[in-house]
């Protein structure tokens, strides 16, 4: 239901406080630590199957476009109108990138593979430095 990025423990936490207020915070849950390790194995390669299931939460247009995110292979971009236009939404660019805004899975909904129409790197929900460095592990990991 969520994959955060941040700098640091305190502020994923923080984060995760926001989302699941109502949450208990387990320490040492073999389950919970296995499920981490695929999330963390993906993040490192991010061209292997994903195989936990997924629980997304939003409205039927932030749905379709994230599932039209999870098609875009590692190593690729597209800019948000190729996206819009994707998904059969032409003139929805802006709502396109509002739904990659409220993605909530990131590296698993792979929002940081959408550019502007130039190729240039714009928002991203968790810093532009991180969208630039998830592009270049991926396209990294393309060459070998």
């Amino acid at each position: 239901c969520a994959v955060l990025l941040a700098q640091s423990d305190d502020a994923l936490l923080a984060q995760l406080s926001n989302l699941f207020p109502h949450a208990h915070q387990a320490e040492d849950d073999p389950e919970f630590t296995a499920r981490v390790q695929q999330v963390i194995a993906h993040v490192e390669r991010p061209d292997s199957p994903f195989t936990l299931p997924l629980d997304l939460r939003g409205t039927a247009f932030q749905l379709q476009v994230w599932q039209a995110l999870r098609q875009i292979p590692a190593g690729e971009r597209v800019s948000y109108q190729a996206l819009a236009q994707t998904i059969g939404k032409p003139g929805a660019v802006r709502a396109v990138a509002s739904a990659c805004a409220a993605n909530k899975l990131a590296v698993i909904v792979p929002c940081h593979r959408v550019v502007r129409q130039s190729g240039a790197l714009s928002g991203y929900r968790w810093g532009a430095e991180r969208k630039a460095q998830l592009l270049a592990r991926e396209a990294n990991q393309q060459e070998t």
